[in-house]
């Protein structure tokens, strides 16, 4: 394996390494035992509230500074160490969730919060090292190979977690509690050691001469308004996002309330990781096929495909039909948005725009479960406010036909904003 191909690869294992923490901490297991064990003695309204404003709190911290603390790793050339300090503080907090009591619901929450602010706060960093691996013309490929074995390593670790948790006394454990401790100690080690290939094998690009500041930041705010293609992109990102992250938020909420069972939401969400990791590598094959932009579009009109068939789902099988159809373009489509991106932008300033770029994608979701709950609630039909994202995908569709580019051969990476 050559050097260059060498980088790529332990860059895409990043994504492996840290893609088990949505699977089983903050997807799967985590809201359950927080639940179930350590907010037990609480009203549930209560202990989903407070779970909420956890989760919130993170984004939004995150949304805050990832464009100053990408501007900061963009001037001292320090990409790596910064995603490393996030990887081990993420990984860190992840491990300190077992050993937490029953009933001690505020510290798991502390903990839980530090771990997420740690998983998003380094994914800023993580876009932006494809930069280093990666030209303008292998970037669908090398971003499709990031998502690819991200899900099937979050598949792979969630799976294992999960029949522990389900028969604990198949690996000599007392019982669920015991497990989920495990696991939560597994996503930590997983999450350190798949992370190191990528401090042996990945260059760290040069200092900028930019100040690093707020001054700085409010430079380059001004730079992406004047930037049409920038600005058009990440609108259209934005949209569309927003519907594929609420579609991931509320399948599970959507299901249960059709009376599907918990074990047939568990058994889709693990469906929707291992037929996205093919499907994702096809993406990127795809995209430099018939052009990165031709391909997303693809992908939004599977997603309204999607969400017109949900409002017609009756059974539990044609909920698989619908975690399996949208695995095949959930990661294709996050994949070559995040390597059309990059062939927009400066390539010196990559960690600066990727804050911005991965800003949008912690405020997505926002917009989109709160028009389900007013569709749901206004006309007292659930099934019309699945129906109702189809507007995210067509409008960021719309959008996204004002950026330049996005035939078969990518645009050049610009060296000024």
């Amino acid at each position: 394996m050559t050097p260059r191909r060498a980088s790529q690869w332990a860059w895409a294992l990043t994504a492996w390494a840290n893609h088990a923490f949505i699977t089983t901490v903050l997807v799967g297991l985590f809201p359950i035992f927080f639940d179930k064990y350590w907010a037990a003695s609480l009203p549930g309204t209560t202990s989903t509230f407070f779970l909420g404003v956890t989760n919130s709190a993170a984004s939004f911290l995150v949304m805050l500074t990832a464009p100053w603390l990408g501007a900061l790793a963009d001037q001292h050339g320090r990409k790596k160490r910064w995603f490393g300090v996030c990887t081990v503080l993420g990984a860190l907090a992840t491990a300190l969730l077992a050993p937490i009591g029953a009933g001690h619901w505020i510290l798991a929450l502390v903990i839980f919060g530090i771990a997420s602010l740690g998983f998003w706060a380094g994914s800023s960093f993580q876009d932006a090292l494809i930069m280093q691996v990666a030209e303008p013309r292998e970037s669908n490929r090398v971003s499709a190979l990031g998502f690819a074995l991200g899900y099937l390593g979050g598949g792979v670790l969630f799976l294992f977690n999960v029949q522990m948790v389900l028969h604990p006394a198949w690996f000599h454990l007392p019982n669920a509690a015991a497990a989920t401790r495990i696991a939560f100690l597994d996503v930590a080690v997983w999450w350190l050691v798949f992370t190191l290939p990528m401090f042996w094998y990945v260059e760290e690009a040069p200092p900028t001469d930019a100040l690093a500041g707020w001054r700085e930041l409010l430079a380059t705010v001004r730079a992406v308004l004047r930037d049409k293609p920038v600005l058009n992109f990440l609108f259209a990102y934005w949209l569309y996002i927003d519907g594929i992250s609420t579609v991931q938020i509320m399948a599970t909420d959507f299901g249960s309330k059709l009376g599907f069972s918990t074990a047939t939401l568990i058994q889709a969400l693990l469906l929707v990781q291992f037929i996205a990791f093919p499907f994702a590598l096809l993406f990127g094959r795809l995209g430099d096929r018939i052009g990165t932009k031709r391909a997303i579009y693809l992908g939004l009109a599977v997603f309204v495909a999607v969400s017109v068939y949900a409002y017609f789902m009756r059974s539990e099988w044609q909920f698989y039909v619908l975690a399996g159809v949208f695995g095949t373009v959930q990661g294709g489509v996050q994949a070559l948005s995040r390597s059309y991106f990059a062939t927009l932008i400066p390539r010196e300033r990559a960690g600066e725009y990727f804050g911005f770029y991965n800003m949008l994608a912690k405020f997505a979701a926002v917009l989109g479960p709160l028009v389900m709950g007013v569709v749901a609630i206004t006309t007292g039909n659930q099934r019309l406010s699945i129906l109702a994202l189809t507007i995210f995908f067509v409008l960021g569709a719309l959008l996204l036909a004002r950026v330049p580019g996005g035939g078969r051969t990518p645009l050049n990476a610009r060296s000024q904003p």
